[in-house]
């Protein structure tokens, strides 16, 4: 088993992200995006915390805790055992669930067939607090590095924007800012470009979109 494949456990923080099936567009106009996002919020959001996220045009990235067990039941899934067996691949079957349906609704959408994700999708535990705020960085920081903008306001598809509003959302914005104290200094550590610490967590060498 590849750490592609390893299953999601409950109560950890993780790195999702993938690319469309041979570099091909998953977004081709805006109501591509809306439509990914609502599935999310379907099938993730009652498992899953998500701290941070971007869609790009062929590719995605979130940053997200998958809730507990104890979490869980609370949301009204009764059927969870603890982490042994087949219970540990709970999660990575909502995520399949999240791609299966987004394919359908886009074949159907361009009249295409086939997969439309590359599998296994991507994850990567994230293991500690220089890590988790590292993560939020990048993933916000994707759409410049991929000459999309100039600056972070200018994209609408990431939470870097829901980061600064006072809008109410899913989206663990509290906590975040808690992790960088505040949002003047979430601002600052945003606004310089982050060299040392990529190279201080590797991070050219696990993450490759």
């Amino acid at each position: 088993m590849t750490s592609k494949e390893v299953p999601l456990e409950y109560g950890k923080f993780y790195h999702i992200y993938n690319r469309g099936n041979n570099g091909c567009n998953l977004f081709h106009e805006n109501e591509n995006y809306e439509h990914f996002l609502y599935l999310f919020d379907i099938h993730i959001a009652k498992i899953a915390d998500t701290f941070a996220w971007v869609l790009m045009k062929n590719h995605f990235h979130f940053l997200v805790r998958i809730k507990t067990t104890e979490e869980l039941n609370l949301q009204g899934f009764q059927n969870l055992e603890g982490l042994k067996g087949t219970n540990r691949n709970f999660a990575n079957q909502r995520f399949a669930n999240l791609f299966n349906a987004y394919t359908k609704a886009i074949n159907k959408r361009y009249y295409r067939t086939g997969s439309l994700f590359e599998h296994p999708f991507k994850r990567i535990p994230v293991t500690s607090n220089d890590q988790l705020k590292y993560l939020i960085y990048y993933i916000h920081h994707n759409p410049i590095h991929h000459g999309f903008c100039n600056h972070f306001l200018e994209y609408p598809w990431s939470s870097y924007l829901t980061m600064l509003s006072p809008k109410q959302t899913k989206l663990k914005r509290d906590e975040v800012l808690k992790w960088f104290h505040d949002k003047a200094y979430f601002k600052e550590y945003h606004s310089k470009e982050q060299i040392e610490k990529f190279n201080e967590l590797q991070i050219n060498s696990i993450y490759d979109i």
